[in-house]
């Protein structure tokens, strides 16, 4: 299968025009091995408890409901998940036989999800722990012990997770780099359609440009398939559901932060006075 489709310019020159459409079953494809690679390691090989048996820990200062995700970060969160729902419907379903007028809202989505990101980029710079989602020399000194592990060999204990496992801050490293690729490309293309917001030129670059433009945001957006398929996938996983929740609820309980996370790489302040729920209010992502 060819992945770009090519065409001819009035001028005689081969150009890209957009990726080749089978790319969408490839990345369905792609995230549905992913679960059943994932589900049938979890049930077939049984992987040891991730953790050392947990020490009886003080909870003192620690309360029962441990903030996690602020409500601004949490609206971020769901607003740019439906605009990118919003995105991936309207660009792919015409390509797989549903026919409407999706340019509209495709272009729509397309700056709902901008401005969300615009507004998350200044938020976690300024009012949150900005390094809190990258990896760290511990995240990797531990991925490395948990590989050695996984083959039998001698490898010291996995530390606990800090605020975010390797897991989530590598999918956000993969997320933001297909998510600007979009982006960019679809401010620019946004140019070659009437939209009232930008005003129409499309001699804005030539044939060959655009034609990469339009290859890059497609690959780009068959990407984004497989990364959502995965994300709701883990999300809805019994494991992970505390994570989950913490995201619709902002908190998430004591125990699961003492079973799960390392209290030193992520401490939680204790609250100043105890609140009705025994949930304080604090910073999170």
């Amino acid at each position: 299968m060819r992945f770009i489709t090519w065409a001819t310019s009035p001028w005689g020159q081969s150009v890209p025009i957009h990726i080749a459409w089978g790319l969408i079953w490839v990345a369905v494809i792609a995230g549905l091995f992913f679960m059943i690679v994932h589900s049938l390691y979890l049930i077939v090989v049984k992987p040891p408890k991730r953790f050392a048996e947990r020490k009886v820990e003080a909870c003192e200062g620690i309360p029962e409901r441990v903030p996690r995700h602020s409500l601004a970060a949490r609206l971020f969160h769901w607003i740019m998940a439906a605009s990118m729902f919003t995105l991936l419907f309207t660009a792919f379903l015409p390509k797989v036989g549903i026919q409407f007028n999706w340019v509209l809202y495709h272009w729509l989505a397309g700056c709902v999800l901008t401005v969300s990101i615009l507004y998350h980029v200044v938020h976690a710079s300024f009012f949150l722990d900005f390094w809190s989602i990258w990896p760290d020399k511990t995240d990797l000194r531990d991925a490395m012990n948990r590989v050695r592990r996984f083959f039998g060999k001698e490898a010291r204990s996995p530390s606990k997770f800090a605020k975010y496992p390797l897991e989530n801050k590598l999918y956000h490293g993969a997320i933001m780099l297909t998510g600007l690729a979009v982006i960019v490309t679809g401010l620019f293309m946004m140019k070659r359609v009437q939209t009232g917001i930008f005003t129409r030129n499309p001699y804005l670059f030539s044939d060959m440009t655009w034609g990469l433009m339009y290859v890059l945001h497609g690959l780009a957006g068959v990407g984004l398939i497989a990364l959502v398929m995965v994300h709701v996938y883990m999300g809805i996983r019994p494991e992970k559901l505390p994570i989950t929740k913490s995201m619709i609820f902002g908190w998430m309980s004591r125990d699961v932060y003492l079973e799960e996370h390392d209290t030193g790489r992520w401490a939680v302040k204790a609250p100043a006075t105890k609140a009705k729920e025994g949930y304080a209010a604090g910073d999170g992502d």
